[in-house]
């Protein structure tokens, strides 16, 4: 019997700044050409340039026709969202 497929998930960080852009512009690269979901549960801060990561990624799997899902985004990401004037709908979001 076949072991069950894991989930393509990435755990986004809790701190989206900086250090944290280009790792996970690398982790998220790794799953290119497949649905992915970014779990945002734990973020308690994004910055610019993870932000740019994040509609990067959103723009990429449009272009593939591939799901990109962001689950149970925290209230610290949705308030970051909003402090940056990115659209809520430009990202699929689901909660539990």
């Amino acid at each position: 019997m076949a072991a069950p497929a894991k989930a393509n998930v990435v755990v986004l960080p809790e701190v989206m700044d900086l250090r944290a852009a280009a790792p996970l512009a690398q982790r998220i690269v790794g799953f290119q050409g497949r649905p992915l979901t970014l779990d945002a549960s734990g973020v308690e801060r994004i910055g610019g340039l993870c932000l740019q990561v994040l509609l990067s990624a959103r723009l990429s799997w449009a272009v593939d026709r591939l799901p990109l899902t962001i689950m149970n985004p925290s209230k610290a990401f949705l308030d970051s969202l909003e402090l940056f004037g990115a659209p809520r709908f430009a990202i699929s979001m689901t909660s539990k």
